[in-house]
């Protein structure tokens, strides 16, 4: 398991004093980032594979609050991969100073090649690193389905009526 401790700032509260949803986003990237780096995919070594993450989605569930000045640490576990690389997913974790879980949030995302901005398969130099990656326990080989499985697709608004 992965951690990175972060002390919540005066702008990452919201209008109740509490952590903002935003500011708990900002902390997974920034620990999702940290992550990387230390598991070889520093962002110098992904662009030299032109080469970027993307998030496909985020879904949190908050259990407790925490506030402004506390530390929190966040925890990183692999979830999924795809044989390939190209999808992977990330259990993030939420704690306070004496342990308690603040909030849960399952991620999925894959890696887009930059310059024909595609979804792309890792190389094999990265997918033997992201091999290595720790993982949750429920960790699983991630299929294409698997990125559709919440049955979300896109709308156009002129496929919407207008009232």
């Amino acid at each position: 398991m992965y951690k990175k401790q972060f002390e919540i700032r005066w702008n990452d509260i919201d209008a109740n004093g509490h952590l903002a949803n935003s500011a708990y986003t900002n902390f997974m990237s920034h620990a999702r980032m940290s992550f990387f780096s230390e598991f070889g995919f520093s962002l110098p070594e992904i662009k030299s594979h032109k080469l970027g993450p993307v998030v496909f989605y985020e879904h949190m569930y908050y259990f407790k609050e925490s506030f402004i000045s506390e530390p929190i640490t966040v925890t990183i576990e692999l979830s999924g991969l795809s044989e390939d690389g190209m999808f992977f997913g990330f259990d993030h974790n939420f704690y306070n100073q004496k342990g308690d879980n603040l909030a849960f949030c399952e991620m999925q995302g894959g890696w887009i090649d930059l310059s024909f901005r595609k979804l792309s398969a890792l190389p094999e130099k990265l997918l033997k690193l992201a091999l290595q990656f720790p993982k949750s326990e429920n960790f699983k080989t991630i299929t294409k389905a698997d990125t559709r499985k919440h049955g979300i697709k896109p709308k156009s608004l002129t496929d919407r009526s207008i009232t």
